[in-house]
């Protein structure tokens, strides 16, 4: 990759990382189902009107909406409100690699080789460790919470690879239409139009702010430009600047919220992140069956975040 390509991969994942300190913040302003519901709506308006008719059917955009932005993006910020850490929550998040490899297995009989096998052990082991020291020290549920959310990120993942969108910011953009008014429902429903209203009416600049850095700049800007380098390169390229994430979310936790990892949690993070490398980046066995149509250029991890990819090479944010 060109050195410019590469800062621009390294700044994505840097806003995807400090992403979760953002949200962190952004709960301190917002019920957290009301907070993903802004965040789609802004996303969404006014550059909806800019990107052109989606250029995939409305079943995947309908399908990668409810999955990831009402879903998973539903759970990780109830889980972080209920207690889940920022670095911790940008670390266990990433599991999603695994998920999608799983499902792609199930869904689309991409029959995982040994390599990968063995990256997903590992990563899971990491999982675990990760849950001694979060059950020593948090809620559990809340953890749970985040694990569920990647699950749900895996699901996005596969049903991108079968929508194939040839534009990944226009996938993205209309995919974030489809979440608004079902978070917006929930919120009314769960939260209740007193937590709603009270939250809008105390809206201030660093409340408006964090909602303006979780759409434009994770999603808007961060699968854009991701979207963008995935088209000019291979995904074995793009996909291991992903494993910065987590990096960025830590020592970004560390360093404005005081979060403080301990040393099971360093060495669960070690191991997340080496099996979420071997599983991303190893290639699956052949299908039995014919393969689906080509992946194109994922917004997904594409996550949110995929010419050949397989299937966890998009990632992305929180």
């Amino acid at each position: 990759m060109r050195p410019a390509h590469t800062a621009l991969a390294v700044l994505v994942a840097a806003v995807w990382g400090v992403n979760f300190v953002v949200l962190e913040i952004g709960l301190g302003h917002f019920p957290p189902l009301l907070l993903s519901a802004l965040r789609f709506l802004v996303a969404a308006l006014p550059a909806v009107f800019f990107v052109g008719r989606p250029k995939v059917a409305w079943k995947w955009i309908i399908g990668v909406g409810l999955a990831l932005g009402v879903a998973k993006f539903g759970l990780l910020f109830i889980g972080m409100d209920r207690g889940m850490p920022a670095g911790l929550s940008s670390l266990v998040l990433q599991v999603q690699a695994v998920f999608t490899a799983l499902i792609a297995a199930v869904v689309l009989r991409e029959r995982p080789g040994k390599v990968r096998i063995a990256g997903m052990a590992v990563a899971l082991g990491g999982i675990a460790l990760a849950a001694v020291d979060r059950g020593a020290s948090g809620p559990m549920s809340a953890f749970v919470l985040v694990v569920a959310a990647a699950a749900c990120w895996g699901v996005s993942n596969v049903l991108t690879r079968r929508a194939a969108p040839p534009d990944a910011l226009n996938f993205m953009i209309w995919v974030c239409t489809v979440p608004v008014l079902p978070l917006l429902a929930l919120s009314l429903l769960v939260e209740g139009p007193r937590a709603g209203a009270d939250a809008l009416r105390g809206l201030d600049w660093s409340g408006a702010g964090t909602v303006l850095y979780l759409a434009w700049g994770a999603t808007v800007f961060g699968f854009g430009a991701w979207g963008y380098l995935l088209r000019r390169y291979p995904a074995s390229s793009v996909a291991p600047f992903s494993l910065l994430v987590p990096f960025f979310g830590i020592s970004s936790a560390a360093l404005l919220l005081g979060e403080r990892v301990s040393a099971l949690g360093w060495t669960a993070a070690a191991l997340l992140v080496a099996g979420i490398a071997i599983t991303s980046l190893s290639r699956a066995a052949a299908p039995d069956a014919p393969a689906p149509a080509p992946a194109a250029p994922a917004a997904v991890p594409p996550p949110e975040p995929t010419a050949s990819r397989t299937p966890s090479s998009a990632t992305s944010a929180g």
